[in-house]
């Protein structure tokens, strides 16, 4: 049985943490690409809180991208009321074997300079799996936020990925009890494991009250629940177009006149541009800002989209959320939430739109520990097991 953290946690939201006088514990999180950065900031925060409170406890933030990242919006650390990175590491490869290796060897002369004892990395990606060997390679402690996530294909890079972090991680901080399962079975040992909730939660409570209507808003006459919202990332989705074609259609087709807003960034604005019925009710506009977006989808009609991200926030939000895969590494999205898993079939997909736009859906609720208090319980754990100088 995974440990019951309950009893541990009893100060989170009062105005102190248990804290031991074992000195300064540094705990460097590692990001690696921008939706890293949405579940880091309240960990970040929590940090800062616990520090604040006379506990010996400090972080450093590192990127292992560029500073000029185009992903990375001018606004995105000022909505998360993030600071900034202290380092990036500043790799950029397209080939994720040649960027394993640059993260690496970038982020092994960083840790060598910068003592710490204990690095957090986040999700899946190939830097995430770099940064963990080379945190385990220098003998450091390592913990996984979102762990014990899987897909079940191994032939899907990112699912490699997440069997090596979860493999080297002494500390599996996961969202939920699916997830917790699978690390169980998989051989983690038990004191490993901690079911400390979804922390992209804690980001959405944090700022659900700061989010802003778009800029765009009033020209695209947009009226709260009168609207869909369509997201696209995945390049293989991306890639076959005429797949895309005929969920586009499908899309188009069903949505019966309501407009579909898809904020999008170059390529997917591109390929989806040039596959664009006649009359389609689709709006390709350009990314929003985090404030914006989550706006966007609070008030939305519904949603369509190829994101783990936006289905979580859409079950958060109660709006119907149609995700064009056919695995969530959240199932809780489907079993308690407003997510619905279509596959890459625009049959599916067209039988889907055509609920979500006459406002026949199902009846949702919000999942076990989505309550904003993941960070704060990641904190109180560090300082709990006094994690510093056991490297």
């Amino acid at each position: 049985m995974v440990k019951n953290i309950g009893n541990i946690l009893s100060p989170v939201g009062k105005k102190h943490y248990i804290c031991r006088n074992i000195g300064i514990m540094k705990v460097c999180i590692v990001a690696g690409a921008r939706p890293n950065f949405i579940k880091v900031a309240p960990l970040v925060r929590a940090i800062e809180k616990a520090a604040s409170t006379g506990c010996g406890i400090s972080s450093l933030l590192v990127f292992t991208g560029s500073s000029d990242d185009p992903t990375l919006e001018p606004s995105l650390f000022d909505d998360l009321l993030l600071r900034h990175p202290d380092i990036c590491l500043g790799a950029d490869c397209e080939n994720l074997n040649e960027l394993t290796g640059e993260v690496m060897s970038r982020f092994e002369v960083f840790l060598q300079a910068h003592p710490v004892d204990i690095v957090i990395v986040v999700d899946d990606l190939a830097s995430t799996m770099a940064a963990a060997i080379v945190a385990k390679k220098q003998g450091l402690l390592l913990a996984h936020l979102v762990a014990g996530t899987r897909s079940f294909d191994i032939n899907m890079p990112k699912e490699i990925n997440r069997l090596v972090i979860d493999g080297l991680s002494d500390y599996l901080f996961t969202a939920g009890t699916s997830s917790n399962s699978t690390a169980t079975r998989e051989g983690a040992e038990l004191s490993k494991i901690y079911m400390v909730g979804n922390i992209l939660m804690d980001t959405l409570r944090f700022n659900y009250n700061r989010f802003v209507k778009p800029a765009e808003w009033d020209k695209l006459g947009l009226k709260e629940r009168e609207y869909l919202v369509f997201t696209l990332n995945r390049k293989k989705l991306i890639a076959d177009t005429e797949n895309l074609r005929s969920m586009i259609a499908a899309i188009t087709e069903e949505a019966a006149g309501v407009p579909v807003i898809a904020p999008l960034r170059s390529k997917a604005a591109a390929t989806v541009i040039q596959l664009l019925p006649p009359q389609s009710p689709i709006r390709v506009v350009p990314p929003m800002p985090y404030l914006e977006f989550g706006y966007l989808t609070r008030e939305a009609k519904g949603i369509i989209t190829d994101s783990g991200n936006v289905a979580e926030e859409a079950t958060f939000n109660g709006v119907p959320c149609i995700t064009l895969n056919s695995y969530t590494e959240h199932i809780e999205t489907v079993t308690v939430g407003s997510n619905v898993l279509v596959g890459e079939d625009a049959e599916k997909l067209s039988e889907a739109v055509a609920r979500m736009a006459s406002g026949k859906w199902k009846k949702c609720g919000i999942p076990d520990r989505w309550d904003g208090r993941s960070a704060e319980r990641i904190v109180q754990i560090l300082l709990s097991q006094n994690v510093k100088g056991k490297a």
